[in-house]
């Protein structure tokens, strides 16, 4: 048996609206990424870890996703990238914060997993170990994207908080504005593998006008990202909330030590960082391939892969291609 889930951030508050003028670029990335990788998992060809630092790599690819190309930039105008991994066969980690200068951050975590010390890399230190493991060095023109640009000068014009333009397409918020804002923006990935192995990969470009220094779950292992024996848990939303509730690791210990199945954790913790504005999602997988994918936002872009098919979705309702979700989401003009 395997199992792939991957999600591109939750956000947004009320109703769902329908799909955005880009949410069928992103639901054709994810399938891509599901149809491509699933099959290889099953296969034997890739480990639960290779995976997730796969999917990831090719969610941080993807501009209209906050990760890698396309993350939104800092309050000093600046990008600086955040991401982590973790196999639960052996617990190994690796993890990068603020990454300013790589391609993948990801790529760069994965090889701090295989060095086993340090396991966690910061700031400058980070490109300078990329460099050493010929990791893929890109500098901020090449990462930042018009539509990240964009979202930064209307944060900056409107002194609006850290997040609130992020999804912003130039006059107007993406799903047809929030004055809320959105916090959406981290990707992830959780697998298991016909070993039984398990894994989980997170990624992020943050906030639109984050703090300089600024650091949220995304890194933090057993916050962001947790993977043991018996699950793998990537999470997305208000970072702060999921740091104070170690949101990621709470999941494996409702799972592993209260005997809930996985719905049930992810469904609990979710309750456990809302009192704190813990608006997000989870992805979670277990031993058995049972897979959860809860938020309690508008939305959440997410899908996932098994022998018996795909699965993917933004709104409530999950579908079995892109092409269905957009036919049944939005009208023709919008996904054509």
């Amino acid at each position: 048996m395997a199992v792939l889930a991957i999600h591109g951030g939750a956000g947004g508050d009320g109703p769902w609206r329908g799909l955005s003028q880009s949410d069928p670029q992103r639901l054709a990335c994810m399938e891509e990424i599901l149809f491509d990788i699933g099959p290889r998992l099953a296969s034997g060809e890739l480990c639960a870890l290779d995976a997730v630092t796969q999917a990831v790599k090719m969610l941080e690819d993807e501009p209209l996703f906050n990760a890698g190309r396309g993350s939104v930039l800092g309050a000093n105008g600046q990008i600086s990238m955040d991401a982590s991994l973790m196999d639960g066969h052996t617990q190994r980690v690796g993890s990068v914060v603020h990454a300013t200068e790589v391609r993948h951050p990801i790529a760069i975590a994965r090889s701090l997993l295989e060095n086993e010390w340090p396991v966690m890399l910061q700031g400058g230190a980070i490109e300078a170990f990329a460099a050493e493991q010929s990791h893929e060095i890109v500098n901020q023109d090449w990462l930042q994207t018009e539509l990240r640009q964009a979202q930064w000068q209307k944060w900056k014009t409107t002194q609006a908080r850290p997040g609130s333009t992020d999804e912003d397409e130039g006059a107007m918020l993406d799903h047809d504005g929030d004055e809320n804002g959105f916090e959406m923006g981290t990707v992830g990935a959780v697998a298991l593998d016909s070993q039984g192995h398990l894994a989980a990969a997170t990624s992020t470009g943050g906030m639109t006008g984050k703090p300089t220094g600024r650091v949220g779950d995304t890194p933090i292992i057993g916050a962001g990202t947790w993977a043991d024996l018996k699950v793998a848990v990537s999470c997305t939303g208000v970072g702060e909330a999921f740091i104070r509730t170690c949101a990621a690791r709470e999941v494996s210990v409702k799972v592993n030590h209260e005997h809930l199945n996985i719905q049930q954790a992810a469904d609990i913790v979710l309750g456990l960082v809302e009192p704190f504005g813990g608006r997000g999602g989870i992805i979670a997988v277990d031993t058995d391939g049972n897979v959860a994918l809860p938020f309690q936002t508008r939305l959440m872009y997410r899908g996932h892969w098994s022998e018996r098919g795909i699965q993917v979705g933004i709104g409530p309702t999950m579908f079995e291609s892109a092409e269905e979700a957009c036919a049944k989401e939005s009208d023709a003009t919008l996904c054509s």
